[in-house]
C-alpha cells in the first residue's frame, strides 16, 4: 500500500509541475536530493561506525552487564515472565542500554535476538506476548541520554549548537516511555 502512495505522490508532483511548467525544478530537486542523500549517508556511516565500536567496547569490558545487573529490578518489573539470568535479558539490557545511549542502530541486533528470545516463551506462537508487547513500547519510545541521529543531522545540516536538543530530548523520551510503559501495564492487566 505504501508503494502505491509513493507512486502516486511522485507522479502528482510530476504531473503538477508539467502542468505549472516548473520541471527544471523537479530536476533539480531530484539531483540536490541525491547528493545530500549521499552526504548524509556517508555522515551517518561514520557516525554508525564509531558508536557501534564504541558499544562492542563497551560490552567487551563488562559495562553491558554491569549495567544489565544494576537495571535487573526495573527488568525484572517490566518483564516478571522472563527468567532474570535468560538471553532474553540479557539482550533486552543491551538493547535498552545502547537505545538509552542514543545508539539506535546499535541497538537493532540486541532488539531482533531478544524478540527471538522472547518468543521461546510465548505461550501463544502466533500473537506478541506482553513481554513482546512492552518490549516493543519502550523500543519505540527510546528513553535516550544522548540522541546522537539528532545531532549528527543537526551538524550536518549546518546547526550553530547541534547539542542543545540533548535536555528536550531527554526529556521527551522520559515522558514517553513513562506514559508508555503504564498503558502498556495498565492494558496487560485488562488483558489478563
Amino acid at each position: 500500500m505504501l508503494n502505491f502512495i509513493w507512486v502516486f505522490c511522485i507522479l502528482f508532483g510530476i504531473l503538477f509541475a508539467l502542468i505549472t511548467g516548473e520541471m527544471g525544478a523537479v530536476s533539480q530537486a531530484v539531483l540536490s536530493g541525491g547528493r545530500e542523500a549521499v552526504n548524509l549517508a556517508i555522515t551517518m556511516a561514520g557516525v554508525v561506525a564509531t558508536w557501534s565500536g564504541i558499544m562492542k567496547i563497551a560490552e567487551k569490558g563488562g559495562m553491558i552487564s554491569t549495567l544489565s545487573n544494576r537495571f535487573s529490578p526495573v527488568l525484572h518489573f517490566l518483564f516478571p515472565e522472563i527468567p532474570k539470568k535468560s538471553k532474553a535479558m540479557q539482550y533486552i539490557s543491551a538493547n535498552f542500554i545502547a537505545n538509552f545511549l542514543g545508539l539506535g542502530w546499535a541497538a537493532t541486533p540486541a532488539g531482533i535476538l531478544a524478540m527471538k528470545e522472547l518468543q521461546k516463551y510465548n505461550k501463544k506462537k502466533d500473537t506478541a506476548s506482553n513481554a513482546m508487547c512492552i518490549f516493543m513500547i519502550i523500543n519505540m519510545s527510546s528513553l535516550q541520554l544522548v540522541t546522537i541521529n539528532i545531532l549528527a543531522y543537526r551538524a550536518q545540516y549546518g546547526s550553530t549548537n547541534p547539542g542543545e536538543i540533548i535536555g528536550p530530548g531527554i526529556i521527551a523520551t522520559l515522558f514517553s516511555t513513562i506514559i508508555g510503559v503504564f498503558v502498556g501495564k495498565l492494558l496487560e492487566r485488562r488483558c489478563k
